[in-house]
């Protein structure tokens, strides 16, 4: 399924994870306990804002397929 709205979660969720990868990196090597907390409240965040790019990209997902079925619903009625 082509969708340029679709890339565009695609491409956030790919930035999330990057970010996510340097935050752990962080993490492991700080030994600040107030360091530790603030790079665990960023993880927190943006595993959430992947949580809610996930289930909308599932939604458009689903809209797009009901397009598409009721676009082939159309097309055969024509063909009978």
């Amino acid at each position: 399924m082509d969708n340029s709205y679709l890339d565009e979660l695609k491409s956030d969720f790919e930035n999330y994870s990057e970010q996510l990868k340097k935050l752990k990196k962080k993490l492991l090597k700080t030994n600040s306990a107030e360091l530790q907390s603030k790079i665990i409240k960023q993880i927190d965040s943006i595993a959430s804002k992947m949580e809610n790019n996930q289930k909308q990209s599932v939604k458009v997902t689903k809209s797009r397929l009901k397009e598409m079925k009721k676009k082939s619903k159309k097309r055969s009625y024509f063909f009978i």
